[in-house]
């Protein structure tokens, strides 16, 4: 049996790798992963086996059959929009217990949580120095039930902190505080050294791997079974190595290198597999630089991507004010062989890829997904290859420039046409944790003032950095009053314009022209995400960019340039000004970054990080073990996954004679299935929250109606831009059969559940992908879908399916739903869901007149037994009661 030692030189024990024999080739990935069973064989034995120790041991050998990884990460973290669903299935479970005559307490996390709110704030006020306030105001104001149900969880639960709103986004504040590279933990009585390891229910997770910590984005059922003690069970890693050489060219950013990378790793094929870093190119990379590769790891495919702790990680800590750490990261780390140097040797990855530093050129990402990378060059004609070609701009050259309330605006006779560009917004985790490109935005933006450059009224402008920090370094560098004079001022702290809460467009004007005129219009944002329909109902084009290129498109308003050769505008001078006139050069970013972003900063602002404001100090809440529901709420609902739950699980059954709810086609993402932003009084949802006193300006978005179940059914497959094979109609609307008929989603599904017919879903490739969204799985299940069969899933949402009970398929190599012929109409049996169904076993599939067969992406045992159950929850809620 392996027991702990002492770290030398400090009061605590560690399980050190050394036992296991030599491991100084295998990836840092696979030594974290395997530190965690070891301590596990050692300290929990019904958690991992001597088997599954020795497989991993023995990597890149294939595992004996059987063995399995069990990872159970040393906390979670939660953001808002998936944590308040997952806090109502906690409180649902404690009620369930509670009416059973259990103790609800028995509900409660047993590894740390913390939540950070920062999803639900929308970019209603912009362009003024108050918009700040206003905007919190309104968040309040749409979300006090939500906020109410966090502060009860807050006291009814331990192990469980809140960060309340307008403190930052969640992996920014987990990048700069809650993060500790090695945790400490009291386990049997003894002060143990582990990995600090996490998951979180963002798919963005993956951004605190540019510190060194590994984690990534599960779903909100995973999350809570993991809060509530079960492990995960992965497959035996696979580990793509990235060789990092050179460094990055001068007028190059992070956000260039990432979009690259993105396109790279997509291409080749990363899904479900591990990417870890290496090479003497890391050590011009700072935290915040790797921190923006590793964020946008979900865009790519990857579970996680790590940066192995090396000196660069000690210096972040030392910035961000967490210096007492470094003594114990750095002797643990070298004493377990995961402390990097360029003389280290290379790890034994499954594949080694190489990439030269030099080599990366300015870029952005679009029009709709984020592995469509464009240089600069490019950036009009990947807009005319979408859209079609565009109409010439019928207003003559702009205006006299005027300004209105503090803003530099452009006269009225402005006129939109397609390729404007109506949303420039510095937003998201992704680069404003990088004070790099957000000093670099700043002395743009300086520049452009005092050339005379300004930002047209079309344009809606805004600044939502990720942390407090970010405002604290950009005044005292004398840059944000720059950044406001162009329009960029602050509107809140927290994810806005990436989610989907950019709120209305400049004005009502500008919203009637694109809509009366069908205008092609873009967005411009520093964010992760630009599928279809997620930034602004209104924009179908969306770009993602470094902050400073966000305030250039700005001052251009519009797509229809070349920012390498062609002037971004013409000075008050009457000189046309190029982008190249105005951009910062490296030497005066880090000039600023050295002289204004201080530890002090960091240590101020986090101080009080779990306080909140007066809005959170006074707001009301429940108290108790137990939530008490309120009926009237149009919020939060008891959800009904727990009523009426049987004593054990069931036996798995054939699924008869199903209908297609949903026929779609290939990069169907879970804003597809599930979105987060508005809706209108017309959908499914709206007619819902009208019919129960709602009105219209209240509606929120349904990234905050999370909490009740009966809006997100109805806004399951409701994104407006969905392609339903079915029907011609975009949106919610599918055909009923077998007579045909035109009807809501929504409708169909209640039509065939009173029937007693079961529902399934035909997809194409990567069905799924996107952010790591529970109700994309949950919406699905409480409309009464069985399966999903796909050409191929996603990661993250093969997981949350497994874990609500929807059967993900997939079909054999080579074959789709085109290839065989299938419409959507037929009738579908599927066969050999018996009793002794095993992990990726093939299924016989029967479609009227078509037989094919298909590989369950049941993955492991435990997959199969959580289909047995239903799910993970009521597994988990059985073993309680």
């Amino acid at each position: 049996m392996t027991v702990s030692t002492q770290l030398p030189g400090f009061d605590v024990d560690y399980f050190p790798l050394s036992t296991l024999g030599d491991t100084t080739l295998l990836p840092v990935t696979v030594k974290i992963l395997l530190e965690g069973l070891l301590r596990a064989a050692a300290l929990t034995p019904t958690a991992a086996t001597e088997r599954d120790l020795a497989a991993l041991a023995n990597w890149p050998k294939p595992p004996s059959s059987g063995a399995e990884v069990p990872f159970t990460p040393s906390r979670v973290l939660l953001q808002d929009f998936t944590g308040v669903p997952a806090v109502v299935d906690l409180a649902a479970m404690r009620s369930a217990l509670q009416r059973v005559g259990k103790a609800p307490e028995r509900i409660d996390p047993l590894i740390p949580v913390d939540l950070v709110i920062d999803h639900s704030v929308q970019v209603d006020s912009f362009g003024t120095a108050g918009a700040y306030g206003q905007n919190i105001e309104h968040e309040y104001h749409r979300n006090r039930e939500r906020y109410a149900l966090l502060r009860w969880a807050q006291q009814a639960f331990g192990n469980f902190t809140v960060v309340p709103p307008g403190m930052g986004i969640c992996h920014q504040v987990n990048l700069e505080r809650l993060s500790r590279v090695v945790q400490v933990r009291e386990m049997e009585g003894r002060r143990i050294a582990i990995p600090d390891t996490l998951v979180g229910t963002d798919s963005h997770t993956t951004m605190v791997n540019g510190l060194g910590v590994l984690g990534w984005g599960v779903g909100g059922i995973e999350a809570e079974a993991a809060m509530l003690g079960q492990p995960m069970y992965l497959p035996n890693p696979v580990v793509i190595g990235v060789r990092f050489n050179g460094s990055l060219p001068a007028g190059v950013t992070a956000t260039d290198l990432v979009l690259r990378l993105t396109e790279i790793l997509r291409r080749h094929g990363v899904v479900n597999k591990f990417v870890e870093f290496c090479g003497a190119g890391l050590s011009s990379l700072s935290v915040p630089d790797r921190a923006t590769l590793s964020n946008m790891c979900p865009e790519y495919g990857a579970t996680a991507a790590l940066f192995p702790v090396d000196a660069q990680t000690l210096r972040y800590l030392e910035l961000t004010g967490r210096s007492d750490l470094i003594p114990l990261v750095e002797a643990y780390c070298q004493a377990q062989g995961i402390f990097r140097t360029d003389q280290s040797h290379t790890p034994a990855y499954t594949e080694l890829l190489e990439l030269d530093l030099g080599s990366i050129e300015p870029s952005m990402a679009g029009p709709r997904r984020p592995q469509d990378r464009v240089p600069l060059a490019g950036i009009w004609d990947s807009f005319q290859a979408v859209f079609g070609p565009s109409q010439e701009l019928e207003a003559g050259p702009p205006g006299a420039m005027e300004s209105e309330g503090g803003v530099a605006t452009e006269a009225k006779t402005a006129r939109l046409s397609d390729g404007s560009v109506v949303i420039a917004a510095i937003t998201s985790c992704t680069n404003t944790s990088n004070p790099s490109v957000m000093i670099a935005a700043g002395l743009l933006a300086k520049r452009a003032v005092e050339r005379g450059l300004t930002v047209a009224p079309t344009v809606k402008t805004s600044l939502a950095p990720g942390s407090r920090v970010v405002t604290e370094y950009l005044k005292k560098a004398g840059l944000l009053t720059y950044l406001e004079q162009l329009g960029f001022y602050l509107v809140g702290y927290g994810c806005t314009t990436c989610i989907g809460n950019s709120g209305p467009l400049a004005s009502p004007e500008v919203e009637s022209e694109v809509s009366d005129g069908a205008l092609s219009v873009a967005a411009v944002l520093s964010g992760n995400r630009n599928f279809e329909a997620r930034i602004h109902p209104l924009v179908k084009a969306s770009y993602l960019a470094s902050p400073p290129l966000v305030v250039a498109y700005a001052l251009t308003g519009t797509l229809r340039i070349d920012l390498n050769r062609d002037p971004i505008g013409t000075g008050s001078d009457g000189t046309p000004v190029l982008l190249s006139d105005i951009w910062p050069s490296p030497l005066e970013v880090a000039k600023v970054l050295e002289d204004c972003v201080r530890v002090e900063m960091f240590e101020h602002e986090y101080a009080t990080i779990f306080d909140g404001d007066e809005h959170w100090q006074s707001m009301e809440a429940p108290s108790g073990p137990v939530y008490a529901w309120d009926p009237a709420s149009t919020y939060v609902k008891e959800p009904p996954y727990f009523s009426d739950l049987a004593d054990g699980p069931r036996d798995l059954a054939d699924i008869d004679a199903a209908r297609v709810l949903v026929m779609v086609g290939n990069s169907v993402t879970t804003d597809h299935i599930s979105p987060a932003g508005g809706f209108s009084v017309d959908s499914p949802a709206g007619k819902y929250l009208v019919g129960n006193g709602v009105e219209r300006p209240d509606f929120n978005s349904y990234g905050a109606r999370r909490g009740n179940h009966e809006v997100m059914m109805r806004g399951t497959f409701a994104n407006i831009r969905l392609k339903n094979h079915l029907t011609e109609r975009e949106g919610y609307w599918t055909a009923h059969q077998p007579d045909g008929a035109e009807m809501t989603i929504f409708d169909a599904a209640e039509a065939y559940r009173s029937a007693g017919i079961p529902m399934i879903v035909l997809a194409g490739k990567e069905y799924g992908s996107g952010s790591s969204r529970d109700w994309a799985a949950k919406g699905p299940n409480l409309l009464g879908v069985r399966a999903v069969i796909a050409e191929s899933f996603e990661r993250i949402h093969r997981s949350n399916l497994v874990g609500m009970g929807v059967l993900p398929l997939q079909f054999m190599p080579g074959q789709s739903a085109a290839s065989l012929g299938l419409t959507g109409r037929e009738a579908f049996t599927i066969r050999g869901l018996g009793a002794g169904l095993a992990p990726g076993q093939t299924l016989t599939v029967v479609a009227d007149s078509v037989t094919f067969r298909v590989q369950s992406r049941l993955d492991n045992l435990t997959d199969v037994e959580y289909m047995r159950h239903g799910g993970i929850l009521p597994l988990v809620l059985r073993q309680l009661s």
